[in-house]
């Protein structure tokens, strides 16, 4: 049985695009399968580690195009509780860089994924995938109208409900939370230059993310009820939320695009690959918007599967197979480590009692005066391999 590609990709969101384009650009022959989807509004703050990972692979030129720097990250906690934490402020500066990273519109980031697609182009189809098997050192992936395809290596990029995961048998953990993030673009009589600005509530962040000029990208976490009475209130309602939450240090706010509401939920897989399958972005794991942790685990993701598939002798038949246990050795660390990392901060963010809140606010006390500690917290939440 012939192959039809050297790799499939599944799924057309920014992992597996940015999966695609950049296996391409090691000569390898793609079909990337991207069924259409309404227009990604959202934004992704990408750190310094991500942002060179893009520019090497050649997905990105000069991220002051399409982007919007991050120069400081500033923390306070806005909860009632007996035991609060230090307003603390984090400066790139510190650590000799003149920004964390990047705030990106997630639509700005597909556009330019698109033109970095060699000239030699991918095989795009639109068509869901149906089915996914294994026929001997093949993968067969099976679309809505019945065509078969095949490859040595599969990537899975296809989300939480990924079909490719659930049709390899890898073994998933999944966690739904009682909180809900809502998304907007904001307009500030205020500007907040380049610093991101955290308050921290009882049942999660709500967070103001450059986005240049006056402008500021919202990512609103709070109990699902609470998100939905402001949204379906009207736009006067909305607005008063915001500014309360605010603490209305940014003066007037308009809000200058549709809001979304997305329920949170954390997910990790048994392993990222096996069986020529790997599995990219949310497809492999998910978590609450916290520590902008997201995309940039998802491209972390791809930079290892293209030193695995380099490393990997393809000349042998089974090397999709081979690539893929690679892929899930390079992967192992980083996932865990992240996901202990997301899920202690927002648990953190949610603990009630008192052992836990002195905790929390201990830890910034000490990550405000001790700069080792800075500087280790600075490389955990960047992704410094």
């Amino acid at each position: 049985m012939t192959s039809d590609a050297d790799i499939i990709v599944v799924g057309g969101g920014l992992a597996g695009l940015a999966a695609a384009a950049s296996l391409a650009r090691l000569g390898l022959s793609i079909i990337h399968l991207s069924p259409p989807a309404p227009p990604d509004r959202r934004t992704s703050a990408l750190m310094m580690p991500s942002v060179d990972f893009l520019t090497r692979a050649g997905l990105i030129d000069e991220p002051a195009a399409i982007g919007h720097a991050l120069t400081a990250i500033r923390i306070i906690d806005a909860t009632p509780r007996l035991v609060r934490a230090p307003e603390t402020l984090f400066d790139a500066a510190e650590i000799g860089l003149a920004a964390f990273g990047w705030n990106f519109g997630n639509q700005a980031l597909l556009a330019r994924f698109q033109a970095a697609i060699p000239d030699n182009g991918i095989d795009t189809r639109p068509q869901p995938v149906a089915d996914y098997t294994r026929d001997g050192d093949l993968g067969v992936v099976t679309l809505a109208d019945g065509t078969t395809l095949r490859a040595p290596l599969v990537v899975g990029a296809d989300g939480k409900k990924s079909r490719i995961r659930a049709a390899a048998g890898i073994g998933v953990r999944e966690h739904a939370f009682a909180e809900s993030a809502l998304v907007c673009d904001l307009e500030l009589a205020r500007p907040i230059g380049g610093t991101s600005i955290e308050f921290h509530y009882p049942h999660g962040p709500f967070t103001l993310v450059p986005a240049g000029g006056r402008r500021a990208n919202l990512v609103w976490i709070d109990e699902e009820q609470v998100l939905k009475n402001a949204r379906d209130g009207g736009p006067d309602s909305l607005r008063l939320a915001l500014l309360e939450r605010s603490q209305r240090l940014f003066g007037a706010i308009d809000i200058v695009s549709p809001s979304a509401i997305f329920p949170l939920s954390a997910l990790s897989v048994a392993e990222a690959g096996r069986d020529g399958v790997a599995l990219v972005g949310e497809s492999a794991h998910a978590f609450p918007p916290i520590g902008a942790q997201g995309l940039n685990l998802g491209l972390r993701d791809v930079a290892d599967l293209l030193d695995a598939v380099t490393a990997t002798d393809r000349t042998r038949a089974d090397w999709g197979v081979l690539a893929s246990r690679d892929y899930a050795r390079r992967r192992s660390g980083d996932l865990a480590r992240t996901g202990f990392f997301v899920d202690t901060l927002f648990r953190s963010l949610l603990a009630d009692i008192v052992p836990s809140q002195a905790l929390r606010a201990g830890g910034l006390w000490a990550l405000k005066a001790l700069p080792g500690l800075r500087r280790q917290a600075f490389s955990l939440g960047m992704g410094e391999r």
